[in-house]
């Protein structure tokens, strides 16, 4: 059973690496060049919303998933599995509509404020706060 939990972790991480790897072909995201290049200068690029907000979809459901099966081989608890998911599932309600403003004011906001906004919608951030909550629930309840 230990194997199998952590073919699942491994599978996990290597399936985020891989959604980071390919994001460029796999992916429709002109802002990528934008943020990538981090100068204030380069022009605005002209996208089409439904592509992107498709493409942000897309690349979420994925990042949920890889990072469903880590929570589900480190912990091997589907309560636990399942809260996770539905975390990770309010921060993306919440962080992809501010998102989606900053691309309408045309990054107006603030070009940092708009770059992490962009990291909570495009990375899946949030696992790195899910895990130690979890392993520190499981040390609670061992007690």
């Amino acid at each position: 059973m230990k194997i199998l939990s952590w073919l699942l972790v491994v599978l996990g991480i290597f399936g985020l690496i891989g959604v980071r790897v390919v994001e460029d072909k796999m992916f429709y995201d002109p802002f990528l060049d934008y943020f990538h290049e981090g100068i204030k200068n380069i022009n605005f690029p002209g996208f089409e919303w439904g592509k992107l907000i498709g493409g942000h979809l897309f690349r979420f459901v994925l990042n949920l998933i890889f990072s469903c099966l880590i929570i589900q081989g480190l912990f091997r608890n589907k309560q636990w599995t399942m809260q996770g998911a539905i975390m990770m599932i309010i921060v993306f309600v919440i962080a992809f509509p501010i998102y989606l403003f900053c691309i309408q004011n045309k990054f107006n906001i603030g070009y940092l404020f708009s770059f992490y906004m962009r990291r909570f919608v495009i990375q899946p951030l949030i696992i790195l706060l899910i895990v130690p909550m979890f392993y520190y629930r499981k040390q609670m309840e061992g007690k």
